[in-house]
C-alpha cells in the first residue's frame, strides 16, 4: 500500500470525526479534590532538610573512614598482632576454610 494515500486516508478521517466540546458533569470540582487531597510540599520540607544532612553526614563518615584506612601503614603478617597462632594472612584462612570440605571428600578412601 502506497503510504502518502495511506496518510490522506487518516488525515481525511480524523477531519471527518471531529471530537466534542463536551466536558463531564463536575469535572472541575473532581480535579480539584484530587489536588487539595495531596500533601502540600511545605509539610515536607522538614523530612527533606533531615534526609539531606543524614546524607551529608554519611558521606562525611564515609570519607573518614577511607582517610583513615589510607593513613594506617600497611602491615605484614609476619609483623601484624594476629589473634590466632598461625602466621598466614586471612585471605588463605578463610580458603582453607571454605575448601575444607572439598579436600576432605578428595581423601576418602
Amino acid at each position: 500500500m502506497n503510504l502518502v494515500e495511506l496518510q490522506k486516508k487518516l488525515i481525511a478521517a480524523a477531519r471527518a470525526n471531529v471530537p466534542g466540546d463536551h466536558v463531564p458533569y463536575a469535572f472541575e470540582k473532581r480535579v480539584t479534590a484530587l489536588l487539595a487531597s495531596r500533601v502540600a510540599p511545605q509539610n515536607l520540607d522538614g523530612w527533606v532538610r533531615g534526609l539531606w544532612r543524614a546524607a551529608v553526614s554519611c558521606v562525611a563518615v564515609a570519607l573518614l573512614c577511607g582517610a583513615w584506612t589510607l593513613s594506617m601503614p600497611a602491615t605484614t603478617p609476619a609483623t601484624a598482632p594476629s589473634i590466632t597462632t598461625s602466621s598466614t594472612d586471612l585471605s588463605q584462612d578463610f580458603e582453607n576454610t571454605l575448601l575444607a570440605s572439598v579436600d576432605q571428600g578428595d581423601q576418602a578412601p
